[in-house]
């Protein structure tokens, strides 16, 4: 089990890493995180929603991913309420007080779906969440050392030391752990490290001589392996210089964005891309995007209250393209019902009026793997009429307007065959919306679109290499992983696990 001393300090990364490293070494492996709260969700084969994070690990593992390596996921819709989907469905959504009333069920949850792992695989992997030393949690959690004991996994504590305070985040750690937790910490690892190794040496020496516990690993801080990550907070840390890009994508930041791996692939293409928040920020970039949400109307209401949505209107009126994706696309139209109370106690909201399309919240919510074509010949879409991409759809609105400025055709659902239509582009051929997620990881697509945004704005054309595939990539992130940690003592700690 890979613990942490607090979010985002890499677990989900390092579980990946070793998902491959494992593969590689001829192990039937899967991942398995018990609760993952997280907007960055993904919909399987079967039409059932989880973590993209235990997606990631999955693939890294050779696997295709199913539910039960991510049996709880908790998608907050405000600070103080979340949806709670357990085993690929919604169960209801929760307010936090009230959540932790719920675990012992959602244990058993956790329970039987290690147990369908256990019975399919040689090793799992587990990956913990937040941090095992929140005390006031300790007798409630489900994540952490509860799974550990359950299990009975010996666990690796990572540490993040970018972030600095590493040497006191890890033993502060060690130090509020129980006793028998204690003893299931079986090593460290120092993550995001950037410099020599040779310098830590006085800080290995005495943090293993207070904690009586191995340092297993020193892994280097990376930017050139492309990997899908969980948190938001690593979109503070995208790289936003790239001397080479040519066209400028702004993404609207907001407060509850949802799937923003969507728009990963972009940055492989010459792109600079850029997560906006005051409209400050927001310059005059060639394309504008606006994002998943998981609370559509709240974040509508933030863009009008900013003032984002004035200014992203005003350029959208003076032909700069806008792209909205799923929440974001219900932004562009007329107007939000939700008289069901579904997302917000407002019946109605007016939209940003740049698509002629109406959207109904309904209490059902859609999740599919899709399979479309491309009905639109005009402006972002052009020349690309005919072309067949694939995605996944999650939301619970049903959003109308008229057919003839349908932008795809739905060929293929998780039900099987469908002949239906998503998404919408205005005449213009400027503003396109639709709930098709990995729009942008459609290779021939993506370069098409790019290809008409530098025809826009009167760009030289340029020719991109064909980027490293998902499976290189992860291939990079094992050997990086296994030349700096030590994978003897991890498959010693595996063999001898708790003694």
């Amino acid at each position: 089990m890979i613990q942490g001393t607090s979010s985002s300090v890499g677990k989900s990364i390092l579980v990946t890493a070793l998902c491959r490293i494992l593969r590689q070494d001829g192990l039937r492996v899967a991942p398995f995180k018990a609760q993952n709260m997280s907007l960055n969700s993904f919909v399987t084969e079967e039409g059932e929603e989880m973590g993209r994070a235990q997606v990631v690990q999955a693939e890294a593992a050779g696997l295709k991913p199913i539910v039960d390596m991510n049996p709880v996921l908790l998608k907050p819709e405000t600070d103080r309420r979340c949806q709670v989907i357990v085993h690929g469905r919604v169960s209801r959504t929760i307010s936090a007080d009230n959540y932790y009333r719920h675990t012992p069920s959602l244990l058993k949850a956790v329970a039987s779906s290690l147990r369908r792992l256990d019975s399919t695989y040689n090793t799992i992997i587990i990956e913990g969440a937040g941090s095992p030393a929140e005390i006031n949690l300790r007798d409630r959690e489900i994540a952490n050392m509860r799974v550990a004991r359950l299990t009975k996994a010996p666990v690796l504590l990572v540490g993040d030391i970018d972030r600095g305070g590493v040497f006191a985040s890890l033993i502060g750690t060690m130090t509020l752990l129980e006793e028998t937790e204690r003893h299931y910490v079986k090593g460290f690892i120092i993550n995001k490290f950037r410099g020599d190794p040779g310098l830590l040496r006085p800080g290995l020496e005495f943090l293993e001589k207070q904690t009586g516990k191995p340092v297993l690993g020193i892994i280097p801080y990376f930017k050139n392996i492309q990997i899908a990550q969980e948190d938001s907070v690593y979109l503070d840390d995208r790289r936003e210089n790239q001397p080479s890009a040519d066209l400028d994508i702004a993404v609207i930041h907001l407060p509850h964005i949802s799937n923003y791996d969507d728009f990963d692939p972009l940055e492989e293409d010459g792109c600079r891309v850029r997560y906006i928040t005051p409209p400050a920020e927001l310059g005059k970039p060639h394309l504008i995007i606006l994002p998943g949400t998981k609370s559509t109307i709240s974040d509508l209401t933030y863009l009008r209250r900013s003032g984002l949505a004035e200014e992203i209107s005003r350029q959208a009126g003076e032909n700069t393209p806008v792209i909205g994706i799923c929440g974001g696309y219900q932004m562009l139209g007329r107007s939000i019902l939700d008289s069901s109370g579904v997302e917000s106690a407002e019946e109605e909201a007016l939209g940003l009026r740049l698509l002629d399309v109406a959207t109904d919240f309904v209490p059902e919510k859609l999740t599919s793997q899709v399979r479309t074509k491309i009905l639109a010949d005009r402006g972002l879409l052009a020349g690309m009429k005919g072309q067949e991409l694939v995605g996944y759809e999650i939301h619970m609105g049903q959003t109308s307007g008229g057919k003839e400025t349908s932008a795809f055709q739905v060929l293929e659902t998780v039900r099987g065959a469908a002949d239906s239509y998503d998404g919408t582009l205005n005449h213009q051929g400027t503003v396109l919306g639709t709930y098709l997620h990995g729009l942008f990881h459609n290779f021939g697509f993506r370069q098409s679109l790019l290809a008409n945004l530098r025809r826009h704005w009167g760009l030289p054309m340029r020719k991109t290499g064909v980027p490293a595939s998902t499976e290189q990539q992860y291939d990079r992130l094992a050997e990086l992983v296994r030349r700096n940690l030590n994978m003897a003592a991890v498959y010693e700690i595996m063999e001898k696990g708790i003694k």
